[in-house]
This record gives structure tokens, sequence and C-alpha cells, in this order.
């Protein structure tokens, strides 16, 4: 373990550990039964204390002295005759001797079946000896931050046992992780002081002393000076950087004095960790805190509205019985055959949020039934109640049609506080976009994708697309928008120089060393570089300057670092998506008429044959309707769910290992095809992490399935739930599983009797 090689132990060793195992073995049925019996006396206590003492991870038996204190004082606390002054005598007397054992015995006529002290103060003692015996036991750690919790323990004194562990091991992660519980619980306990003594000049005393006098009000700042002390001591202590990362987020965000602008610290804090980084480069512990400063400079706090569906400005023509007349030259991005009598509104964060209701979103048209409140939903695959994208259904009645004429539609966002980020940080900068709708019911020549014969993805089906000398483009892609102060330009300009520099910088570094965490900072850099560049320029002139250097950098990476090679995949499929999504030009290289070779008609865009193995910038791609993403190395389709336009979709021959891996397209109302043949679904187990259990028919999620209505003689259902699971909301008219190991002759019966409207399977038409 972390590179150190264990040595077989020789047959003294394997003697004494039998020898041991014995011993402990014993101790240990003893106590399971004083656990059992809930038995609480002296000697049961006793017994539990040697268990611990001799192995510190057994964490029942710290479990059961938590029990034993508040069974106890408990009791003594419900003793009318108990005498109080007897209990803060003991409390006192206890603070000075808490881990002298011997002292402590003195204590226990006072109640002998109580055997107070031992349990107050024993605990704090006894964590100390298991720590001695294990510093890193998680099971003493907790313990002890019980027992501060309760308020039977020194802060002074624990600082100082904090400074003699972190003297014994600088990196020990948990040290530090209890020494910031420590500080937290400063600040709780001087609001406590300060409503104590509101109530008695006794009872302020008494907690004074205790508490709040020994701390001596230690600031955040004098903690930032102690972790530089000790990674000036060892640049690497991943601890020590980690803390200090939390220290200077803290100060950054409350602006403290000396700390705003956090530009100056920012910069004093590269110049600190460029001294670690450059000393040993193969240390990783600088190169963590150096990405928490990246993100501190390209981080934008409030959440943002920077995409949207339909884009602003945008003219969008609506075919209400599924066909389109050529009246008005509009682009395929805001064609769209309205056969539900709605269209969706989609709404792209800049990160994930909650709040997006009908109080935060307001919208105005003479087309919407004002009276009807908009629902808007989390395009997300969890519970959490926050995506980074929305969606609503606008609701057209027909009462209100104005046929070929201008309707327009004004969205405003942010006029109300409610939209905040999962950190907290509220939308800052409302905002409103408009666009227009014009209504059709005339029935032309061409159909839309949802009314045409079964689709086929063969390449003789797609035409290049091609734009002509009196036509504009039908490409047209958003830019974002945005929202930018004074004092955030500034920033923004900081920002790009400061990454500049960053990276003249790491580049002369490894012109002298092939460091991988080096390369893969450099990766980012240049990333986060190019995103400043696309944000300051018009879409037309967009540009991602450092592309083939990014991409060329991950697959050295994928070559150097093996074990994390499906990382660096990731992150090469989104680099690659970025840059052909960047502009019109580099997109439309991609995109292709399906069947009808007119660039008004069916736009395909096929993103075949890539090596993607993760999605990315769904932001730009809100308007594709057909969507080819075969022939890659696809294990998921997260990020797909906020394609709501998505009519047709080819995933075939991905690596795709179950159903569950489909989850976001329950979240297309439109998708009506779908191909995911010659994948590896049912090759491998279900994927579990998106549930709590192996099946969700075992807790609330198939609680309202009606099971009884798809039954069908000689297949068990149960074999089938996790298809059930995604398609039986899904409205698909055809669906292509073959080549999949799942793909037998019963499933296939099954997905006929959940979806009714399928048509076409596996290219068979059905009866």
């Amino acid at each position: 373990m972390h590179g150190r090689p264990r040595k077989p132990p020789t047959p003294e060793e394997e003697k004494a550990n039998d020898i041991k195992a014995s011993k402990l073995r014993a101790l240990q049925s003893q106590f399971l039964q004083f656990h059992h019996d809930q038995i609480y006396t002296k000697e049961a206590l006793e017994v539990c204390a040697k268990l611990v003492e001799s192995n510190p991870e057994y964490i029942p038996a710290w479990n059961y002295r938590k029990l034993a204190v508040e069974r106890i004082v408990s009791q003594l606390e419900s003793d009318s005759e108990s005498d109080p002054d007897a209990i803060k005598a003991i409390f006192r007397e206890e603070l000075k001797v808490v881990h002298f054992f011997d002292q402590i015995r003195k204590w226990y006529i006072l109640v002998d079946f109580v055997y107070i002290v031992l349990l107050l103060s024993g605990p704090v003692w006894l964590t100390e000896r298991a720590l001695a015996k294990n510093y890193k036991s998680y099971g003493a750690w907790y313990h002890r931050k019980w027992v501060l919790r309760k308020g039977h323990s020194s802060i002074d004194r624990e600082l100082e046992l904090l400074k003699l562990f972190l003297e014994q091991d600088t990196r020990n992660f948990h040290a530090w992780n209890y020494r910031r519980r420590v500080l937290q619980l400063r600040v709780i306990i001087t609001s406590f002081h300060a409503e104590i003594v509101l109530f008695g000049l006794s009872f302020f005393f008494f907690f004074s002393f205790r508490f709040v006098a020994p701390l001596k009000n230690r600031s955040d700042e004098e903690e930032l000076h102690f972790t530089t002390d000790m990674i000036n001591g060892n640049f690497s202590n991943y601890s020590a950087w980690h803390n200090r990362s939390v220290l200077l987020s803290h100060l950054l965000e409350n602006k403290v004095e000396g700390y705003f602008p956090k530009e100056k610290v920012l910069t004093e804090e590269n110049d600190l960790v460029h001294q670690a980084l450059f000393t040993d480069p193969y240390d990783q512990s600088g190169w963590f805190y150096h990405l928490w400063l990246l993100n501190q400079m390209v981080k934008i706090e409030t959440p943002l509205l920077v995409y949207t569906w339909p884009p602003p400005g945008s003219n969008l023509k609506v075919s209400v019985d599924g066909c389109l007349d050529d009246s008005l030259p509009l682009s395929s991005i805001t064609s769209f055959h309205l056969k539900t009598g709605q269209i969706p509104v989609v709404l792209y964060f800049s990160e994930a949020v909650e709040g997006v209701n009908s109080s935060t979103i307001t919208l105005e048209s003479s087309l919407h039934d004002t009276n009807t409140e908009l629902i808007w939903s989390p395009l997300s695959t969890n519970n959490s109640g926050r995506a980074q994208a929305w969606v609503t259904h606008l609701s057209f009645p027909e009462e209100k049609f104005h046929f070929s004429q201008a309707n327009p539609i004004k969205v405003t966002i942010g006029h109300s506080e409610g939209i905040k980020s999962i950190s907290g940080f509220t939308l800052s900068h409302p905002t409103y976009f408009e666009f227009i709708v014009y209504l059709q019911t005339t029935a032309p020549h061409h159909a839309d994708l949802q009314s045409l014969d079964m689709i086929t993805w063969g390449d003789e089906n797609f035409h290049t697309y091609e734009v002509h000398p009196k036509e504009s483009s039908q490409i047209k892609l958003s830019d974002p928008l945005k929202s930018c102060d004074d004092y955030g330009l500034m920033a923004y300009r900081w920002n790009a120089e400061t990454i500049t520099n960053e990276i003249s910088l790491f580049r002369e570094l490894l012109s002298v060393t092939d460091c991988k965490i080096g390369k893969l900072t450099l990766a980012r850099l240049l990333t986060a570089l190019d995103a400043m560049i696309s944000y300051d320029k018009t879409l037309e002139s967009k540009e991602v300057v450092h592309f083939e250097e990014v991409l060329e950098l991950y697959s050295d990476l994928m070559k150097l670092d093996p074990p994390h090679s499906q990382f660096y995949k990731d992150e090469h499929s989104v680099v690659l998506l970025q840059q052909l999504t960047s502009n019109p030009e580099s997109l439309l290289r991609h995109c292709y008429n399906y069947r009808d070779p007119s660039p008004s008609r069916n736009i395909c865009l096929r993103l075949c044959n890539l090596s993607l193995s993760r999605i990315g910038s769904v932001e730009q791609l809100l308007w594709i309707q057909m969507l080819d993403l075969s022939h890659n190395q696809l294990r998921s389709v997260d990020g797909l769910e906020a394609m709501q336009l998505l009519s047709c979709l080819n995933l075939s021959n991905n690596k795709i290992g179950n159903f569950s891996a489909l989850e976001p397209l329950k979240q297309l109302q439109s998708l009506r095809a779908l191909n995911i043949s010659y994948n590896e679904i049912g090759a491998h187990s279900v994927d579990t992490r998106r549930y709590l259990c192996s099946s969700p028919l075992s807790h609330t999620a198939g609680s309202d399935w009606n099971f009884g209505e798809f039954a069908i003689d000689g297949i068990d259902f149960t074999n089938y739930w996790e298809a059930f699971s995604i398609f039986k909301d899904l409205k698909l008219t055809q669906l292509e599983i073959i080549g999949n190991v799942v793909a037998e002759e019963k499933i296939k019966l099954f997905l006929v009797k959940v979806m009714p409207a399928l048509r076409w399977l596996d290219g068979v038409e059905l009866q």
C-alpha cells in the first residue's frame, strides 16, 4: 500500500499474532454478551476499554460506549437527589485529570452503578490510548468528535494534542479534519457563551472558563499561517494544502480585510505553490492545490443563464398537423412540427440550479393561456430538484391560433430571487429573451421526421449538407447570454493574463520533465484559456486556438497513465465536441440531409467513428432532431436529456452495458426512433450505482407500476424490470436492439407489449 512492499511474517511473528488473535476473540465474545444484555457495569466498560485499546477499528465497541454514556447521564440527570455541585465538581476536576485513569477512579464512590467519570472523561482518555495504538483509527477519531460535541473536553487541550499528532505525522488527514472540527466548535461555543450570559452570572463564569477563554478567538488568518509553516516544513503535505484551500475559501467569500480583491491573494498563492511544483514536479500535493487555484480563477460564483431553446431572436416555424410549407425561409433549427399541441422551452444554466418555477420565470404571449401556470421540470436523472437544464411546455389553445402570423413570446428569468446554485448563490443577473412563433396548418408534399417510414441509418441515405449561394446557412448556433459588470470585466482580463503566464511556466517545466500531472494541468489551463477567448468573441469568429495541443496532451496521457486512461478518454471526448460545436463551419462538416437533399429539410448531425466515450457540449445542440452517435465508445448517454427536440437517435455499436445507462432518454418526449443495436446490453450486471439497491422493484421506485397490464404467458416480468423502467414512458415507433446479449425473443415480445405504438422492431414491421 502507498508503494511500500509488504514482507511475509516470520514464524515467530505468526505465533505472536495467533496468541493476540485468540485473546482478542475472547474479549470480543465477552463484550458482545454485555452489549446484547445492555449491561453497563464497571466490569463491562473495562472489557470494552481493553477491546478498543487492542483493536481501535472495532466500531461496535465505540457505539456501545456512546450508548452507555447517554444511558447513565440520563439516569443521573433524572435523579432528584443528585447533588448539582458534586456533578459540577466532577466536570471541573475531570478537565484537570481527564487522562489520568487512576485519579478518575476516586469518583466511583459517588454513584457506584453509574461509573460516571470513567464514562464522561474516559472516552477522551480512551481515544488517546486508542490513537496511540493507531493514530489513523476512524473509530477513535469519530468517538473523540462525539465527546467534544458533548462539551466534555477542553478545546485548548485538544489543540495541544493535535499539535503533538501533527508533529508525529504532518499529513495525518484525521488530525487535520479534527482540527477543523475543533475550530468550528469555537463559533458554536462562542454563541452558546453569549446566550448563557443572559440567564445568569454563575453560568457565564463556568462556561467562559471552560470553553471560550482557552481558545482566545483564534482566527482563520492564524490558521492560514499555521498551514504555511506546515507546508514550508514539507511541501508534500496534501492535508495542509487542503486545509489552506478551505480557509482561503472562507476568507475570500467573506471578503475579509486583506483578502479582497481576490486577484492579489491568488497571485501570492500561485507564487507559493510554484515553489512546491518546481521543487518536486512528481509530488501530487501541490498540483491538487494548483487545480483549486485554477478553479478560483475561472469559476463564476453566481449561476447564469447561458443558452436557451428557442434561441433569442429566433423565428420558430411550427406545424400543427406535422407539415411545413416553404413560405418562410427558416432554418431547420427553428422548424418544429407540433403534433402534441405543445412546444418545449429549454433553459440551460452555467451550473445546476434549483428554484426554477412560475414565480421566478414569467412568460408573455398572446398564444399562451396566462391563467395556466407553467410547470418547469429539471432535466436530470437524480431526484435532487437541481439541474443544469430545465424545460417547460407551451400549450397553444386552438381558438388563439393566428396562422401564418408573427406571434411574439417573451421569457423573463430571475426577476425575483429563488434560482440558486448548490453553493447557495442566487441568479444575480436577471435577463430575458424573445422569439417569434409562426403557426401553420397547410399540408404540402414534405413530411416531418416523425411521419416518415422506418428510419435507416445507412450512409446511402445521407447527403452532404451544402449551402447554396442564394440561401443563408440553416446551421445557426447560439451565443451564450453574457452578463458582466466593470469589476467582472477587470477580473476576466486578469484571469486570462494569469492563465497565459501559467501556460508559459508549465510549458517550460514540461520541456525538462515528462510529468503526467503537469501535462494534465497544462491541458486544463489551455482549455480554460480557450473558453475565455470564445466568451470574448462573437460566435462567427470563435476558434479553439489550442485544440490540437490539448487533444495531443490527452492522447499522451492515455499512454503514460493506463490505469486512468478512461478519464483521459472522457476529457478528450469533451474537448473534441467543444471544437466541433465552437462555430458553424466546424459543425457543418458533420451535418447531413436525410434522404431529401434539400437544405431546408431533415438535418442529421452525424458524430460517428470519433471514439467518443462521453457526451458534451449539448447546450449547443438543443435544436438537433436527428442524431447519429454510432461506432463510438459510449457507456452512458448522460446529457442527452437536455435535447428536448430529439426524435431520432442512433447509439448502435457503442459500449452501453445495460438498459439503466439509457435512463436520460426517459425525459425525451419527442423520441420516436431509437437504435441501440450491437452494444453490450446484458453482458454486464445492472448499474446499481443508479439505485439504492440492486433492483428498483424492491423499493419505492416501482411502487406505482402496474405489472398485470403487461403480463405475458411464459415470461417472468421481473427478469425485465430494468427495460420496463426505461421504455414504459417512451412513445417509440421504431427500435433496434439486435446484436445485444439480451436481444432474445422473449424480451422482444415484452417490449412490444410495453410500447403499443411500436411499428418497427429490428427492421421488421409489426402486424
